[in-house]
């Protein structure tokens, strides 16, 4: 497969050209990549208005990916879930309200899309809440929560797979949206390799009609990379108007050095690599195997990750002792990403490193639901004046702004809502020790 844009900066790199253009570095410095970083010279294309060599690639990857339209993104999936909602409000179906319906462990950046745009969400919640990453959604529980709308929405929001590797029923759910008239959007961010599985496993595959997913997660990409698709069966206005959404949430100086690498993955994904996946899962699960035989709870997850339940944080720190660094590890659970880049042979340090459970049995995994009561809208909350308190001192107070870390970057509480005791058990169970509330 041709790397439209790879070429071009390659080339432009060897040649004697006098840079008299940003950026400042000139094409010279400490790093060594800097020949390769430019900006949006002629020939090099422009992202938000790309019809040469940056649609070409893009073109390339839609096909890859099997979507009717392909966009990239240098800022993660963070600014194309941004999109999702943009589009998802303006190109809404004939007689669906703008109101998004959204699981619980949306990212913050789909709450701050929200506020943006001054949509109004109504939150799907589990039956049972184990982790504030994890928020199954059954197409039964869906239908019962559109059933009880007086209209449709403009679109349903699930994460899927989550951050400890739970993929949602995307095909039972995209079947409910199609009944009730609406669109399923879905948060992919960690499952851009899903689609090269046997047999194809994205959630473009399985019916979603917009779908973010970030490269750089689990492809050969560097940090930022990322894809918005746009299904084949979804509306003509998605495809039409999902450079404008992709525009209004981005830089106008993206990073060529990302691009370069998405376009570089698309070679990668045509030559083979599903073959390469394939064994990579084969490994993923012969370590979740010797992790059950030394008494470690490893539960159902994506294929290419590792997640373990239990004391994370402890088993976070064998794992660093024996020179291996996790994804993710809270008090519940212990999240390690494979990629067909990892050495086979250095991955069986894990189970080494782990080696047999002798840690405490973990406590009841019940969590509470923070369904807190909703004060005002998360426009009118983001944009008042705010200030921050101890998380002791939050209770009965509206919050002002979600207060996470990334990872998970799963709000507890929600901007516009005010916090009640179960939002304050999180946050104590948490860790969370500071919170932004609207001043009084």
């Amino acid at each position: 497969m041709n790397t439209p844009i790879a070429d071009f900066v390659r080339d432009y790199a060897a040649s004697d050209t006098l840079r008299l253009h940003v950026p400042g570095h000139k094409g010279r410095g400490p790093l060594g990549c800097e020949a390769l970083d430019i900006t949006e010279i002629r020939g090099a294309d422009s992202l938000y208005e790309a019809s040469g060599v940056i649609a070409q690639s893009e073109e390339n990857a839609a096909a890859l990916f099997g979507s009717g339209r392909t966009l990239f993104s240098t800022e993660g999936s963070s600014q194309c879930l941004r999109a999702m909602v943009y589009l998802a409000l303006t190109c809404r179906p004939e007689g669906a309200a703008p109101v998004l319906a959204a699981a619980r462990n949306m990212h913050k950046s789909f709450l701050y899309a929200a506020a943006l745009t001054d949509a109004r969400v109504e939150w799907l919640w589990p039956e049972r809440m184990d982790s504030l990453c994890s928020c199954e959604i059954t197409p039964e529980a869906l239908d019962a929560a559109l059933s009880r709308m007086d209209e449709a929405p403009a679109a349903v929001f699930v994460t899927s797979p989550d951050y400890l590797g739970v993929q949602a029923d995307i095909p039972g759910l995209a079947s409910v949206c199609r009944r009730f008239g609406t669109l399923l959007a879905v948060d992919g961010a960690h499952g851009a390799y899903l689609h090269f599985l046997t047999p194809p496993a994205g959630a473009l595959d399985l019916g979603a009609d917009l779908v973010c997913e970030s490269a750089h997660k689990t492809l050969p990409v560097l940090t930022g990379g990322a894809y918005l698709h746009i299904g084949k069966n979804a509306p003509v206005a998605f495809a039409e108007n999902a450079r404008t959404a992709m525009s209004i949430f981005g830089s106008t100086s993206p990073s060529y050095l990302t691009l370069m690498s998405l376009d570089l993955c698309n070679r990668t994904l045509a030559e083979g690599y599903g073959d390469r996946l394939m064994k990579t899962a084969g490994i993923a699960e012969s370590i979740r195997c010797r992790l059950r035989a030394l008494g470690w709870e490893a539960v159902r997850s994506d294929p290419l990750r590792v997640t373990v339940r239990g004391d994370g944080e402890a088993m976070a720190a064998r794992l660093r002792e024996g020179g291996v660094e996790p994804e993710y590890a809270d008090r519940d659970s212990l999240v390690l990403m494979l990629t067909p880049e990892s050495d086979p042979a250095a991955l069986m340090r894990v189970p080494d490193a782990l080696g047999r459970n002798d840690l405490p049995e973990p406590p009841s995994r019940a969590l509470p639901t923070a369904k807190c009561e909703t004060v005002c809208t998360p426009r009118q909350a983001l944009f008042s004046p705010r200030e921050t308190v101890p998380a002791a001192e939050a209770l009965g107070r509206i919050c002002g702004a979600p207060t996470v870390s990334c990872p998970p970057a799963v709000p507890i509480a929600v901007c516009g809502e005010r916090i009640g005791p179960e939002a304050g058990k999180l946050f104590e169970y948490y860790g969370v020790n500071q919170v932004d509330v609207l001043k009084e």
